[in-house]
Formats: C-alpha cells, sequence, structure tokens
C-alpha cells in the first residue's frame, strides 16, 4: 500500500516572511536609530570627536555610570539568587506579596521611584537623618544614592531569570548528595550554582544593560554635581538642551560601544557556563 504523504501544517506564516518581517522589524526599531547615532557622530572631525569624548567631566561620568551600573549588578546577584530561593523553596505568609513586590520597580514610573527614594535618603528623609546623622554617611546627592537607585531597577531581572531554573531543579540531586555525607555549602557550589549559573549571568547582563542607561530614578536622587555625582545620561540631556547634537551623540556613540562590549563579554561567559554544565546555551 502506497504511504499518504503528509504535510506539516503551520498557523505561522513561512521562513522567507518570519525572517523578512523580523528583518524589516528590527531594522526600523533598533537599526536605524542606532545607525544614526553613528552617521552624527561622523559629521565631526577626529580631534572633535575626541576632545568631547575624552573630556575630563565626561571621563568622570563614564568611570559613575559604568561603575555604579556593574556593583549594582553585581549586588543585585547575590541578594537577587537569595530572593529567588526563597521564594521557590519556602512557604510563609505574605509570599505572593513579596513575588508580587520584586516586579513593582518594572510597573512603577522611573520618576515616582526616583522622588521616593530620595525622599527616604535625603538629609532630611525617613532613613537619610539617622544615616547621616549617626554614621556621618550621606546617601542622596552623592554616588551611593546612584547605587540604591540602579540595585532598586536591576533586582527584578535577576530573580525572574533564577526563579523558574531553580523551579524546574530536581531536589532528588540534592537528596543524593546529603545522603553521600556532602555539606549544603558544597552540595550548593557543586551541584546548584552551576545549574544557576547560566541564568545569573543572564540576569546580571539584563540588570546591567538597564542601570546603564537609567535616568529618571537616578536624576533626582544623584545631586548631578559635576565629577561627583553626574552620570553619562544627564551630559548627554544636557548637550542636547545646548544644541550640541554632534557633541551629546559622540558620547552616546562611545557609551553604545563599551556597552556592547561588556555585553559580549557577558553572553560569551553565559555560553561558556552553559556549555559547561552540558545546558543549551
Amino acid at each position: 500500500m502506497a504511504r499518504l504523504k503528509t504535510r506539516s501544517f503551520s498557523v505561522l506564516p513561512g521562513f522567507g516572511l518570519s525572517l523578512g518581517y523580523t528583518l524589516v522589524y528590527l531594522s526600523i526599531i533598533v537599526l536605524l536609530p542606532l545607525s544614526a547615532v553613528f552617521f552624527k557622530t561622523a559629521e565631526m572631525s577626529w580631534a572633535d570627536f575626541w576632545s568631547t569624548v575624552s573630556a575630563p567631566r565626561v571621563v568622570e561620568t563614564y568611570k559613575l555610570s559604568f561603575g555604579a551600573s556593574l556593583l549594582a549588578a553585581s549586588i543585585n546577584s547575590v541578594f537577587g539568587v537569595g530572593l529567588a530561593w526563597m521564594l521557590v523553596r519556602y512557604s510563609f505568609p505574605g509570599k505572593k506579596l513579596v513575588d508580587a513586590l520584586i516586579d513593582l520597580p518594572f510597573a512603577l514610573p522611573t520618576a515616582v521611584a526616583g522622588i521616593a527614594l530620595t525622599a527616604i535618603y535625603a538629609p532630611n528623609g525617613w532613613l537619610g537623618q539617622y544615616i547621616e546623622g549617626v554614621f556621618g554617611f550621606k546617601v542622596a546627592f552623592a554616588p551611593p544614592g546612584i547605587l540604591i537607585a540602579l540595585v532598586f531597577i536591576g533586582l527584578p531581572f535577576i530573580v525572574r531569570t533564577v526563579q523558574p531554573i531553580l523551579e524546574d531543579l530536581d531536589t532528588e540531586l540534592e537528596e543524593a548528595a546529603a545522603s553521600l555525607g556532602a555539606s549544603r555549602w558544597h552540595t550548593f557550589r557543586r551541584i546548584i550554582f552551576p545549574v544557576l549559573l547560566p541564568a545569573i549571568l543572564t540576569g546580571f547582563a539584563l540588570a546591567f544593560a538597564r542601570a546603564v542607561g537609567e535616568y529618571g530614578s537616578v536624576i533626582f536622587i544623584a545631586g548631578n554635581i559635576p565629577m561627583v555625582s553626574e552620570i553619562t545620561p544627564l551630559i548627554i540631556i544636557t548637550k542636547l538642551e545646548q544644541y550640541d547634537y554632534a557633541g551629546a551623540t559622540a558620547i552616546a556613540a562611545v557609551m553604545l560601544i563599551v556597552s556592547f562590549i561588556l555585553l559580549l563579554i557577558i553572553n560569551g561567559l553565559q555560553a561558556w557556563a552553559a556549555r559547561r554544565t552540558g545546558r543549551a546555551a
């Protein structure tokens, strides 16, 4: 009996149409705006470009923006894993409320977050008056305030990337390790952490990318003091207000290139960790 040839059917369009739609959409939404930054920057001479992007005030904003973003993402990588672990492995009153509050930075307007943090950590704020009065440590209108704002907006990325991996992790592996005499720390380091590492790196990259370009929640608590608490997005806005469009795009191009390199390194580490643990990258 001759076999009937069956043809798989899909409600989605074919590969050619899907690929064309994807490329057109990405070109309009992503590639064209990014290329415009470089085209506008190309109007400057090399000497003007270098003098703009290497000015002492601008260099200090690079150090603060990238340094605070890396530190905030690192802090969230530690405490975010702890929060995800607590939400997955334990039951406690108010668990659903805590789980919902983690997504609050996603839904909260960044300006509202900045005003709220400033009200709390300002010298006359709820916590700021005690921190500065007792410890003599200034939070708001200083780099520590920027770090707190970046930690606040980046925390959900770590929790939401690690949480599904923990939910799928088989606890029988931990029980087997415990039955063989492994300590809790050894079990976590040799069994759990290698599985979580790709997800942690993914969350780290997302949190870092969000923090580098953050403006609304930082602008209120930073104080915006040149050479002290001025972030790179602010100096770009300042140049735009001065109608120095080429200078603004030059600084934006540097941020774009450095961010791309750092994200490329992080994605490379993520792929390496995935291959090392035998999971698909």
